[in-house]
């Protein structure tokens, strides 16, 4: 069964919900939770805010993450993706370095919202191995993914893609995006449900913990 993803930011993840469903992918903002933060029109729009506006002209309910370490140690999963030019990698081939894992769609207004942070955090932390590996969850083509990525100076970062949902079914958080941090030895260290301000205390500690 192909997943529906309905984007719905709600106050209490800053996220989409997933649910299951027959006909596809959900579009842009399909489903927005009753309880929801309004979108500014150039993140529902699938545009990235401008450079230095990683809040999205202030929103902060945009970025109400909850982390879960339930399932702290747990190895890198042995799952198949692509990478940007469609060949299949492993999670499980990035040991030995710090891994970022965020699950995305281009259709989800928060996801969108947290990519420059992304991509500046793949900046600052390169010389420390850090990998921030990006993975689409949109079904289909990969055409809607190339143009995201044409459209928006997101240079530090790729267009992985996991077409089958295979990591999105393995976390199963029911929220898009999610981000998995694993250490050098592979091991999971937190799952950051909902788009995080990486910028603010927290986040800076969660990475610099990582990459030490």
């Amino acid at each position: 069964m192909t997943l529906l993803l309905l984007c719905g930011m709600t106050l209490m993840t800053g996220g989409c919900d997933r649910r299951s469903g027959e006909n596809g992918q959900g579009g842009s903002n399909a489903a927005v939770n009753a309880a929801s933060v309004p979108l500014p029109a150039d993140i529902s729009s699938g545009e990235v805010p401008p450079a230095g506006d990683a809040t999205a002209g202030g929103d902060k309910g945009a970025f109400t993450a909850k982390l879960d370490r339930s399932h702290a140690g747990a190895d890198l999963p042995d799952l198949i993706f692509t990478d940007p030019a469609g060949k299949d990698v492993t999670l499980d081939s990035f040991r030995g370095r710090p891994v970022l894992v965020n699950l995305w769609a281009t259709w989800c207004g928060p996801c969108v919202a947290e990519m420059p942070m992304l991509d500046r955090l793949a900046a600052q932390y390169k010389g420390k191995g850090l990998a921030v590996l990006t993975v689409s969850q949109d079904t289909g083509e990969a055409g809607a993914i190339t143009a995201f990525f044409a459209r928006n100076k997101l240079p530090h970062l790729a267009a992985w893609r996991d077409p089958e949902n295979g990591l999105g079914f393995h976390y199963a958080t029911g929220v898009l995006p999610t981000t998995v941090l694993y250490d050098r030895e592979g091991k999971e260290v937190v799952r950051v449900v909902g788009a995080k301000d990486w910028s603010d205390a927290e986040g800076r500690e969660l990475i610099e913990d990582l990459v030490d």
